[in-house]
């Protein structure tokens, strides 16, 4: 990649030049010494993210459009004279902006705390001692220790080096793995794709281990120097793409409404100060302004719930992609099973007991440096094998492509060299030209007939649920100096290893659940498919539909987006093929969740709506994850899907509020401009009362969710909200009418008191329907928090006093008569009961839709 093929090269300058400058030695940097190098070169991220001081942040606030419009018209305001109007306009946008601030900044900070648990950390040595720390504290001079799935967390040089290879695709477009070894290099090796002797943050060990010195952090890494043109935006989830929908609705009504105040207020010459006034309220109350904090302190309880659950949650807008999850994709290994394999058969081609296998898969197990699988280690786990007849020459580690793994050995006992294979069962058989019929000192061709054979063998093993291996091996010359993949041919077949990996007991029922509440499990595994479909039937999954990693292969992407929609069981796939798959869901229309924990489930991480992953996973696929889960079961993802619909479902009662009683008040405003010769409500009386509605909802995210709205997963369907929105809308718009009626025939209301009869109708309508639009059910057995109730009920009193107090005439507000509280009163127990009709008559006119939707009417 030419773009950075030029960084200085300093993988060129001699070691002794580097250490030297670095001042470093092979105990690696002090404590304090770091602390100092940390203070000079800064954090290790790309971009020195640094969080603004809180009057910054505070200031930042102030960029809204509407705040900036307020501030406007406030200024105005004083400039006319109006310094009422000024104060009033100015200390409520101050007590606006603080109580938005206060509240998402809390948020915030419990966010990032948890966020933190589980960040990427790196093994070090400092004095002396190798201890574990957040990448971002690595700075120049440190000595970093590097195994098999981990992470590269900053540019260095290989000090020291055990089949040490790396995966650099993401700078250099190598698809295979590149061997790293310590030494000096030509003055030709000027580009990263040939710097075998250093190492570049973001890139993946595939195997070995090693010692890396640390020459570049953050920035000034090969990756941070491209860092703007590799990060590409990730698509805009379900969630942010329906509140874009709702903020433009909101928007055109807006605009709508306030250019026809405006034009009717200037036919009848009603002053112009006035009237823009007026309409800048008018646009503040239409606006749903408390969202972005509602959504951001909804999201971090959220988050903190989940916590307690055991899942830590890395990016906030993923909890409410869990909530509308209707796919898991998920690999069956620890999630599906116990994760407790063990070796329980070594069979050879004739299906017979043999040592020979079980000893050349020990051999191969023992001497392989790569991420040791599950497998390897039921392997070590099963008997003990003397290997101290042999070396290790050389290894070809594992890959996904390949699907195995070789190791060049030596044995001082015998001349030659052996290398032994082992890997999955098809691609290890057909790179056998013979097989061992009777003990390694007999072979015989591999032929047509023999290969159905051996097949034979495999399925019975398959069938009965175990994971299979194959096993083969190959004489090489005694001067043959390393292992290379065209080495992995003409091989002799010696066998098979067969593992258990019992079910997990409680898998039957977290799946079960997960179904009855809209969740759709499918497995994308690279075992076999007889083996996923033995642990599907002793879990009661249904298999309605295999897909194999080669039928995929031969599919384009318009014929893979049908057949996954009937297939639940995808097998022997490779990352890729993995990847093909949650994104032709994606394009089904479907919200793909991804749970994964190696080097392999990274792009799938990176591709799902949400990408799940464990504690115990590699840091690739923990840096890709939106969310942690601290235990591999599927009950705490059941859990943590039900929290994430909790938080839609209070996120969607503010968003139903905004479009229903508060829009049908402000659509009355407007109306009320054409036939009354003052201002309907003043311009500081309308902040005010939106201030006080926007208080009595901020206990939302506090609130219980119906189970009825738990049970299925919900995305935000701008046709629901419309159609919402125009049910009941009217409803209260029909009843500021009245209230006018009442106002100007019943009581013979002047300008003051018409404009405070309709301000404490207006807030005790808009806050006492949120009892009502909270649940889909019966009001009265669906208590609220008890915190909303007690803050919606306060509001209410708040504006009935409110005319009797000093602060109340400043606002111009006069106390109304007796007559109208009663009134008032009979008139709110009415609309309650109205909006709860018109409620279920929608729910059930929406459930005849979607039922009808569903079935393909």
């Amino acid at each position: 990649m030419s773009s950075v093929s030029d960084i200085n090269s300093w993988w060129l300058k001699p070691l002794a030049e580097k250490n030297s400058a670095l001042a470093t030695d092979a105990a690696g940097l002090s404590c304090t010494e770091a602390s100092t190098r940390l203070a000079k070169f800064g954090p290790n991220l790309f971009r020195d993210h640094q969080e603004l001081p809180l009057w910054r942040q505070f200031i930042s606030r102030f960029k809204n459009p509407l705040i900036l419009l307020l501030l406007a018209a406030s200024a105005i305001s004083a400039l006319s004279g109006e310094m009422a109007n000024f104060l009033i306009i100015s200390v409520m946008v101050l007590f606006s902006v603080t109580l938005d601030f206060v509240q998402e900044h809390r948020a915030g900070k419990a966010a990032a705390s948890l966020c933190q648990s589980v960040s990427v950390r790196t093994k070090v040595i400092r004095d002396g001692k190798q201890i574990a720390i957040a990448v971002t504290e690595i700075v120049p001079g440190d000595l970093v220790v590097l195994s098999a799935g981990d992470m590269v967390p900053a540019d260095g040089r290989v000090l020291e080096a055990r089949d040490f290879f790396v995966k650099q695709a993401l700078l250099t477009g190598e698809p295979y793995p590149v061997e790293k070894r310590p030494g000096e290099l030509n003055a030709n090796a000027s580009d990263i794709a040939d710097a075998a002797n250093a190492v570049f943050m973001g890139t993946t060990v595939i195997s070995g281990s090693a010692r890396v010195r640390v020459v570049n952090t953050g920035a000034g890494t090969a990756i941070g120097a491209i860092a703007d043109s590799l990060s590409r935006q990730p698509p805009p989830t379900s969630f942010e793409i329906g509140t874009h929908r709702f903020g433009m609705l909101i928007m055109r009504l807006t605009v709508l409404l306030v250019l026809f105040v405006l034009f009717v207020n200037a036919l009848m010459h009603k002053p112009w100060l006035e009237s823009f006034l007026f309409a800048v309220a008018l646009a503040v109350g239409l606006t749903p302004e408390l969202l972005p904090m509602v959504v951001s302190v909804t999201l971090s309880r959220g988050a903190m719930m989940m916590a307690k659950k055991r899942v830590i949650v890395k990016h906030l807008a993923s909890i409410q992609n869990l909530g509308s999850m209707d796919i898991l994709c998920t690999d069956k290994t620890g999630t599906l099973t116990e994760a407790k394999i063990k070796l329980e058969q070594h069979v050879d081609p004739q299906g017979v007991i043999s040592e020979r296998v079980l000893e050349l898969a020990y051999l191969n197990s023992f001497f392989e440096t790569g991420l040791r699988s599950p497998l390897d280690d039921a392997i070590l786990n099963h008997e003990n094998i003397d290997v101290s007849a042999w070396n290790k020459i050389d290894e070809v580690p594992f890959d996904f492509e390949r699907r195995r793994v070789s190791v060049l050995l030596d044995n001082k006992n015998s001349a030659g060299r052996l290398l032994v294979v082992k890997g999955a069962p098809e691609e290890i058989i057909g790179l056998c030209t013979r097989y061992e019929k009777c003990g390694k000192d007999v072979t015989a061709l591999l032929d047509m007939d023999a290969n159905k054979k051996i097949h034979q063998v495999l399925g019975g093993l398959e069938k009965e649920g175990f994971r299979v291996l194959g096993i083969a091996w190959r004489d090489v010359p005694s001067d043959h100096p390393h292992a290379v993949m065209s080495d992995e041919s003409e091989l002799i077949f010696v066998g098979f290893a067969a593992f258990l990996d019992p079910p997990k007991e409680s898998a039957g029922a977290a799946l079960a659940a997960l179904k009855e509440n809209g969740v759709i499990v499918k497995i994308v595994t690279g075992d076999s498919e007889l083996v996923t479909q033995h642990v599907c039937v002793q879990l009661k999954l249904p298999v309605v539909g295999v897909l194999t990693g080669k039928e995929i292969e031969r599919m384009d992407d318009a014929a893979l987006r049908i057949r996954v929609e009937t297939s639940n069981l995808f097998c022997r796939v490779n990352p890729s093929q993995k990847n093909r798959v949650i994104l032709a869901l994606k394009a089904r229309g479907h919200v793909v969740g991804y749970l994964g924990d190696g080097v392999n489930d990274a792009p799938s991480l990176h591709s799902a709506d949400v990408g799940l992953s464990v504690d115990s996973a590699v840091d690739v696929a923990k840096e890709a994850a939106d969310m942690i889960l601290l235990d591999h079961d599927l009950h705490v993802l059941y859990d943590g899907v039900l929290e994430g619909r909790r938080t839609f479902g209070n996120i969607m009662k503010y968003i139903m509020m905004g479009t229903s009683s508060n829009f049908g008040n402000m659509f009355s405003m407007a109306g009320a401009a054409l036939f009354l010769p003052f201002l309907p409500m003043l311009p500081t009386q309308i902040l005010l009362n939106n201030f006080l509605y926007d208080f009595s909802e901020m206990p939302i995210p506090l609130d219980q969710v119906d189970p009825e709205e738990l049970r299925f997963p919900h995305v935000m369907d701008m046709t629901f909200i419309r159609n919402f929105m125009l049910v009941i809308g009217p409803i209260s718009s029909v009843f500021d009418f009245l209230t006018f009626y009442v106002m100007l025939v019943v009581l013979h209301a002047d300008e003051k008191l018409f404009q405070t009869g309709w301000f404490v109708e207006s807030l005790c309508t808009q806050v006492l329907v949120i009892f009502i639009i909270r649940t889909r059910g019966n009001p009265l057995k669906s208590r609220p928090h008890p915190i909303l109730a007690v803050v919606s009920i306060a509001v209410v009193a708040i504006g009935a006093v409110l005319p009797f107090t000093p602060i109340g005439t400043y606002f111009g507000l006069i106390p109304p008569p007796t007559k109208f509280y009663l009134i008032l009163a009979t008139m709110v127990v009415i609309y309650l009961l109205i909006v709860e009709l018109a409620k279920k008559a929608f729910y059930r006119w929406h459930g005849v839709q979607r039922t009808f939707k569903i079935s393909g009417g």
